[in-house]
């Protein structure tokens, strides 16, 4: 079976109800060229407000399901497309999440996923804001494809990526909001992406389904965010990657029958020896 995916790589300003507009304008195109499933980066309705410790910020969040989502249900109606949205979500006061809502092509909200692992490093003080996630590792079965969803951070974390495909995920997306810190040369800049890169494809090698990971792009005070994104087959290969620093919207086919055939012939997951995996579950394993 082949599915078309769509990824928006867009910057960011100030104006919630403008990037909200833009990023309705790019499922559009990508829709118009023939996308089945459309993903978002993360937190795309702002700019990436992490980067300092302001409580003003937690005015940007949102019910989920709520404004947001419900209108971009509609938009997935009309367009018989399904769409990945990262938001700031207020589970209730002094509650928030970092999530992401899944809306089937009928318009129907499938669900959410809340971002589990959650940093704290400078530029990214997540934990002033996020919650870390309670709904665990959740896959979405829509029109087009069963879809697990994990969101920034969380694609570092082989375990999660894990979990998420043995629960019948057939593609994992990433939204996504990384970048360059502005006082970094060179070589560390191509150290990080090709590390943050790297990690990514190696989920969808040792879980044989395609990774689809969508970054912004642009400069936001001191931080530019590296854009970058790109598909992965479910052996490691390349389908397609965005450019550092241009706003893209493409749409990349991908044939989810190799998970099988990549599974058969490296079947990680038949040797796999559960029995023997429990110490995975302490922080440190202290001899």
């Amino acid at each position: 079976m082949k599915v078309k995916v769509g990824l928006v790589q867009m910057s960011c300003t100030e104006n919630k109800q403008s990037n909200i507009t833009k990023a309705e304008e790019q499922i559009r195109k990508a829709a118009a060229e023939g996308a089945n499933i459309v993903c978002l980066q993360e937190l795309f309705a702002s700019l990436y407000f992490c980067d300092v410790e302001e409580y003003a910020n937690f005015d940007l969040a949102e019910a989920i399901p709520g404004s947001t989502t419900e209108r971009l249900s509609v938009l997935a109606k009309e367009l018989s497309v399904v769409i990945v949205a990262s938001l700031f979500e207020k589970r209730a006061e002094g509650v928030y999440h970092n999530t992401t809502a899944v809306l089937d092509a009928d318009g129907t909200y499938l669900g959410k996923y809340r971002k589990m692992h959650i940093p704290d490093d400078p530029g990214y003080y997540e934990k002033f804001y996020f919650t870390p996630g309670d709904l665990g590792y959740k896959v979405f079965k829509t029109k087009y494809a069963t879809i697990g969803v994990l969101i920034c951070w969380d694609q570092w974390y082989p375990e999660a990526s894990r979990i998420t495909a043995l629960k019948g995920a057939d593609i994992l997306f990433y939204p996504t909001a990384i970048g360059w810190a502005e006082c970094q040369d060179e070589a560390t800049n191509r150290e990080q992406y090709e590390a943050w890169q790297c990690i990514q494809r190696s989920h969808a090698i040792a879980n044989g389904v395609h990774t689809v990971s969508v970054n912004r792009v642009g400069r936001e005070k001191d931080m530019i965010f590296w854009g970058g994104s790109f598909v992965s087959n479910p052996f490691g290969t390349l389908l397609y990657k965005a450019s550092h620093d241009k706003e893209e919207t493409s749409v990349v086919e991908l044939d989810l029958s190799l998970t099988d055939h990549y599974r058969k012939h490296w079947p990680y997951l038949r040797d796999r020896r559960i029995d023997s995996y429990q110490p995975i579950c302490k922080r440190f394993i202290d001899e």
